[in-house]
C-alpha cells in the first residue's frame, strides 16, 4: 500500500518546536497550511542534523551559483517566527529516515520526512526480505528563505535546552549532574 502523504508545497508554515521542560522535551517539526497541520515527533539529534545540513546545501547553493531566485544567507528579518507551536499538537507519527535535496527546477528545497517502521521477524529472519517501506511521511517544499528561517528557529530551539557543564559538556539538569571531569561529584548550574 502507498503510504499517506502529508504533502505542503510550500507550507504557510514550517517550523521546529518543544513540549515539556528542558532534559525532558519532545521535538516536533511542524507544517501548516491553512487549517491543515501535521506535527512530527522526532529526536533533538535529527533537528540538530537537518537544520545543519539544510544551511550547508543553502550555502552550497550561493557558492555554486546559477540560480534564477536570490538565495539569502541569513534569515529574512519578516520570516523570522518565535512564536510557539500551533495547537493542538497532535503527533501524526514519530520520524525515521529524513532526506534533504534542491530541485533545481522549481528552486525549492524539499525535506522528507518518514515514519518509524517497524520490521515483522520473519522480515528480520529473512536477509533477502524487502525493505519494509513506511506507511507515511510528511513533505515539504519550501522556498531557500523559508528554509533558512526554519534552520534559525530549530538551532535556537535546540540551544534553548539544558545548560552545559563547562567542565565535561554534558548536560546539566535542575538538580545538577554526576560530573566524571569533577570524580563524581555533583555539578549544579551557576
Amino acid at each position: 500500500m502507498p503510504p499517506v502523504v502529508h504533502l505542503y508545497d510550500p507550507p504557510q508554515r514550517f517550523v521546529v518546536g518543544t513540549v515539556g521542560q528542558p532534559g525532558q522535551r519532545t521535538f516536533f517539526v511542524q507544517a501548516r497550511d491553512g487549517v491543515r497541520l501535521t506535527s512530527v515527533a522526532l529526536e533533538k539529534q535529527q533537528v540538530q542534523i537537518l537544520a545543519r545540513e539544510t544551511d550547508e546545501l543553502l550555502d552550497k547553493l550561493i557558492e555554486a551559483g546559477g540560480t534564477a531566485g536570490t538565495i539569502p544567507a541569513i534569515t529574512p528579518v519578516d520570516l523570522a517566527d518565535s512564536e510557539p507551536l500551533d495547537s493542538p499538537i497532535e503527533e501524526e507519527f514519530r520520524a525515521g529516515t529524513i532526506t534533504l535535496s534542491w530541485d533545481a527546477d522549481d528552486e525549492r528545497v524539499v525535506i522528507e520526512v518518514f515514519a518509524i517502521t517497524e520490521m515483522t521477524p520473519e522480515a528480520a529472519a529473512d536477509p533477502e526480505a524487502a525493505e519494509v517501506e513506511p506507511e507515511e511521511m510528511l513533505l515539504v517544499r519550501m522556498s531557500p528563505a523559508q528554509a533558512r528561517a526554519f534552520c534559525s528557529r530549530a538551532e535556537s530551539v535546540v540551544e534553548a535546552g539544558r545548560e552545559s557543564c563547562p567542565f565535561c559538556g554534558g548536560p546539566i539538569d535542575p538538580g545538577g549532574h554526576l560530573c566524571p571531569r569533577a570524580n563524581g561529584f555533583r555539578r549544579t548550574s551557576a
